[in-house]
């Protein structure tokens, strides 16, 4: 099910994402329109929630947050994130 949120490219993972900043705890919540719902504490100032988004997927996938870059949607709720060589991929528990 979560396979259509993601794709490994080499030793990547890109993920397609819709955030929801403002929520009262930044966690995965599922799906939403074919991609991986992210809910995320931070408002969607001045790049906070970015910020914020950066900082969970490093500790999600076991990477440095030099190793999470968003790809497309900066500035937008819809996003394409690349995991560079993640140590695990939590999506496939």
């Amino acid at each position: 099910m979560l396979e259509t949120v993601w794709r490994q490219e080499g030793e990547d993972i890109v993920l397609f994402c819709h955030l929801q900043p403002g929520a009262r705890t930044t966690e995965l919540a599922g799906l939403h329109d074919g991609r991986l719902k992210i809910r995320i504490q931070a408002p969607p100032v001045e790049g906070k929630a970015n910020t914020v988004l950066i900082h969970f997927l490093s500790k999600l996938f076991g990477v440095p947050k030099r190793r999470v870059l968003i790809e497309s949607g900066e500035l937008n709720r819809q996003k394409r994130v690349r995991i560079i060589a993640p140590a695990n991929n939590p999506l496939l528990t």
